[in-house]
């Protein structure tokens, strides 16, 4: 059994393949697994790092934004593109798969379509509730589409899906509440988890220096957050600003990654985060409340419609970026961490929308076309 997997350009759309990747490895030992994607995307340290074999192939995603710099990107992009037949084809050719996956991104498209051309069986896979370019072209040819929610049907070509749902890390599905909050110490205070992603989001960030001098005042709250990479030297500053003493304060854990996420998501009262759709996969499978704050500079602007899944089935408040003050993030968390009643009924909404055998799914579908 052959699988070429293609996906790349954001770890939205890498850890998924991976994850499935993983879960036929487990069960098919002499499985034949390869990835492509491009050698100056993340694609190119994750995919190895999880012990895959990957062959780059230069394409490039196009800017939408217009400037001279995306301009001049845009043109290398088309020629990067023009170019790529021949490389896909050497890539299938060599490899020989018996099915090839897709999992979005700008990489997934030349290479499922020219599969689809070659007479190889493709599939590909959709994370977000509002699909991207390449799963709205891809739609067309491939042998099988995959989506993670329902609301995202409507934006596709008429035709039949599968709801899959996301994959999801099994840490986060076994994850123990109790176990969790002993393992952090939270004892019986409320339990805050933000993070604004790997970077930062210096909105996020501004806000949530406002919200933790309030908790300072208010005592009885204990909150974990990941200022990212980016704003790892300025956070420090914002709290110094906002009057707050942070240096060895037991209420305040800030990092600049959270690495123990199955924990924190495990002990969690509230999770403030962007809404990347394995992020809110996980939340959902964790059954935890959340506000969301879409993140305005993503293509398509999908988080918005991710987050917008979660809301209408009153699984999470959301605020959109433009409407983002300290004086609201405090408003609002000041009013949910007085109601636990509803912060117990968004986490049990969220998890009714959990889709937690993605990986089985997913993988009988892979089967199916073998």
């Amino acid at each position: 059994m052959k699988i070429l997997f293609a996906c790349g350009g954001t770890a939205g759309h890498i850890n998924p393949a991976i994850a499935v990747a993983s879960y036929i490895r487990e069960r098919h030992t002499d499985a034949k697994i390869l990835f492509a994607g491009n050698p100056k995307g993340m694609e190119a340290k994750l995919v190895p790092a999880a012990g895959f074999e990957f062959v780059p192939i230069d394409i490039k995603g196009f800017q939408r934004q217009l400037s001279w710099f995306n301009i001049k990107y845009n043109l290398s992009a088309i020629k990067c593109l023009a170019l790529s037949g021949g490389r896909c084809r050497k890539i299938i050719q060599d490899f020989g798969p018996d099915v090839m996956v897709g999992t979005g991104g700008y990489v997934s498209g030349p290479l499922l379509r020219k599969g689809h051309q070659m007479g190889i069986k493709t599939l590909t896979h959709e994370s977000n509730a509002f699909p991207g370019v390449t799963t709205k072209l891809l739609a067309k040819y491939c042998d099988k589409v995959l989506l993670s929610v329902e609301e995202a049907k409507k934006y596709l070509p008429s035709r039949e899906y599968v709801i899959t749902g996301n994959p999801v890390r099994e840490e986060i599905i076994f994850a123990d509440h109790k176990k969790a909050r002993e393992k952090l110490q939270v004892g019986d205070r409320v339990c805050i988890v933000s993070f604004g992603g790997s970077l930062g989001a210096r909105r996020i960030n501004e806000a949530v220096a406002g919200l933790m001098a309030w908790e300072q005042r208010k005592g009885g709250i204990y909150h974990i957050h990941a200022t990212g990479a980016y704003e790892k030297q300025r956070f420090p500053l914002q709290l110094q600003k906002a009057g707050v003493n942070y240096k060895n304060n037991p209420n305040l854990d800030i990092r600049e990654y959270i690495s123990d996420m199955p924990d924190c998501l495990a002990a969690a009262d509230l999770v403030i985060s962007r809404s990347g759709a394995i992020t809110l996969s996980e939340l959902e499978a964790s059954g935890t409340a959340s506000i969301l704050i879409p993140s305005p500079n993503v293509a398509e602007n999908h988080q918005y419609h991710n987050a917008m899944v979660l809301a209408h089935h009153d699984a999470a408040v959301v605020i959109e970026e433009k409407d983002l003050t300290p004086k609201l993030m405090l408003e609002t968390v000041e009013k949910l961490c007085q109601d636990p009643a509803t912060l117990k009924r968004l986490g049990k909404n969220a998890q009714q929308m959990a889709i937690i055998d993605a990986n089985q799914r997913i993988y009988k579908e892979i089967i199916d076309l073998i």
